[in-house]
């Protein structure tokens, strides 16, 4: 496939890049990028090529990774890994504000901007479909070019994008995707699935119109992948879209599969990996056969947050345990292999307004990237560690040295202040140092809870104007796990926020990840500094003469035939 490329072309170049060690230098190389107007000349063939340029330019070419391992916090803003740096320290007796979580001693480090084509805050498809695959979209839906609008079912059918993960299973490398969510949301199905929209997770949540027109659901995608045999490893939640309405969950006896087209996807899965292993919960996964695919599917719905997990009655394993079981697998493919690990709930705990489950879960999701570095090697694993986007958690106040974070703020409300008091508000009253600039904190009654501190989990419906002002939290247990944080703006779920978010990096291509990126570009990094992935794309022509790939790939070309799958 060949994309038209307007004449007028702005060259992008940085010279000369720092490298690992002083006594190393990166050659960065030149792409040649359409000059055009934002946002009505954006094409998917344009967000490719200039994200390619973005890579090269910082010497991603010089990579030589064998494994690329992809983290990502779901929702993981700057002040979501700061807060969270501070709780694990204070875990550990510290003061907090020295500690240091997993992956921020890597030496990649960069932004990431986080924009979709059609929205200034993004939603998670948007944003993992361009980090999946080098083009940024619409939000909602998942790796299809931004062509094609939400719930058009033809559109998408025609502006398909090939993912790494996909490039990476038609040219033989092992390929895994682990999550807390379902394995059907959002950043797992832009991996193996292209959606007109995220939503489309089961059959049952599917138009007949879409049916008709020749669209099938996420559940299906993963499992009838035309890349390879689709991902080696996936893990996490979302049994209920696996499985028929006539089928009874092994877990709940009150619940059932949400497929009412009769298909067992598990046992599709089975068919199709006659060597795997089928899990659901944490005692099988330890008990499965370290060797050939796996599929775990732990809860109907997402995976419990790290808090709730050790009272799941079936057990569930920790994301650490997870990516361990992913990484033994994969590992053993002598092409290498592309993972996926995704903190899912850090997101979820946000929206619900809950900072303790956020932090803990982000926690969590350091361990999981301490034990992908303990188990690889960056002389040929490049491991990359991001958020899609961001959140609306605030840390503000001048809360004294190794005050707690989920605490209320003692010092003062100004540059100055007693560290042994609270320090108050323009009312008078105490304050903590997290907030959220809106969702269902609120402290205004609602149908579900009286005015005052809100406890989780609250939906937040039919919030009241606030009668008595802010509450007084000097009885207030602000550290206990079921404390919402206070919220500005009263919504049933907090939003995504529109900022930058971090980039981490270790292993061959890392120090490519420096200074401000668009999103997209995280793909072209990884791709450049993989040979067997940017050799594939060469091999069909979508490279410039200097082994670049810049032309949109068409992904019918990397599909197998039909009979063959």
């Amino acid at each position: 496939m060949r994309h038209a490329i307007p004449a007028l072309l702005l060259t992008l170049t940085s010279g000369l890049a720092c490298a690992a060690t002083p006594t190393k230098t990166v050659t960065a190389a030149k792409v040649e990028v359409p000059r055009i107007q934002h946002p009505d000349g954006e094409t998917p063939a344009w967000w490719f090529r200039n994200g390619a340029a973005e890579a090269a330019s910082r010497g991603a070419m010089q990579g030589k990774a064998k494994n690329v391992i992809v983290f990502l916090g779901d929702g993981m803003s700057i002040t979501t890994v700061a807060a969270a740096r501070i709780l694990e320290g204070q875990r550990k007796g510290q003061s907090g504000e020295e500690n240091h979580l997993s992956f921020e001693d890597f030496p990649g480090t960069a932004f990431s901007r986080t924009y979709n084509t059609d929205s200034q805050t993004p939603d998670s498809a948007g944003t993992m479909s361009a980090i999946a695959t080098g083009v940024k979209t619409r939000i909602g839906v998942l790796s299809i070019g931004q062509d094609a609008k939400r719930g058009d079912c033809a559109g998408a059918l025609k502006s398909p994008t090939l993912t790494l993960w996909e490039l990476a299973a038609a040219n033989g490398m092992a390929t895994g995707v682990v999550t807390t969510t379902r394995v059907t949301h959002a950043t797992p199905a832009a991996t193996f699935s292209h959606s007109a929209d995220r939503n489309w997770e089961g059959d049952t949540e599917m138009p007949e119109s879409a049916k008709q027109a020749g669209c099938i659901d996420i559940a299906r995608q993963m499992v009838e992948s035309r890349y390879g045999t689709g991902p080696d490893v996936l893990m996490g939640g979302g049994r209920e879209y696996f499985m028929p309405a006539s089928q009874r969950d092994p877990e709940y006896d009150d619940k059932v599969g949400q497929r009412l087209d009769d298909r067992d996807l598990i046992a599709e899965w089975k068919s199709r990996h006659p060597g795997g292993s089928y899990v659901w919960n944490a005692k099988q996964l330890a008990d499965a056969s370290p060797n050939g695919a796996l599929l775990a599917l732990f809860e109907p719905d997402h995976m419990q947050y790290e808090h709730d997990r050790p009272r799941d009655a079936a057990g569930e394993p920790s994301l650490a345990e997870m990516t361990r079981a992913a990484i033994q697998r994969l590992q053993k493919n002598r092409n290498g292999f592309v993972l996926l690990v995704e903190g899912g709930r850090i997101d979820h705990a946000h929206h619900a307004g809950n900072a303790y489950r956020a932090l803990t879960d982000t926690i969590a999701f350091s361990d999981a990237v301490r034990a992908a570095s303990e188990m690889t090697s960056a002389d040929d694993t490049l491991i990359v560690v991001t958020a899609d986007h961001a959140h609306t958690m605030t840390f503000a106040g001048y809360p004294t040295r190794g005050n707690p974070i989920l605490g209320k703020v003692k010092g003062g409300s100004g540059e100055g202040g007693d560290p042994k008091e609270y320090a108050r508000d323009a009312s008078g009253l105490p304050y903590t140092t997290l907030g959220y600039a809106n969702g269902p904190g609120n402290v205004g009654a609602t149908d579900q809870q009286p005015e005052g501190p809100k406890h989780y989990p609250h939906l937040g419906s039919s919030f009241q104007n606030i009668e008595n002002g802010r509450p007084n939290l000097t009885d207030v247990n602000t550290e206990d796990p079921d404390y919402m944080q206070e919220a500005l703006i009263p919504m049933s779920a907090e939003t995504h926020g529109g900022e930058d978010v971090g980039v981490w990096a270790r292993g061959p291509g890392a120090t490519a990840f420096r200074g401000a990126l668009e999103e997209n570009s995280l793909f072209h990094v990884m791709l450049q500094a993989t040979p067997r992935l940017r050799t594939a794309l060469c091999t069909r022509k979508d490279c410039d003469t200097q082994g670049i790939p810049v032309e949109l790939p068409d992904p019918a070309v990397f599909a197998a035939p039909a009979d063959k799958r």
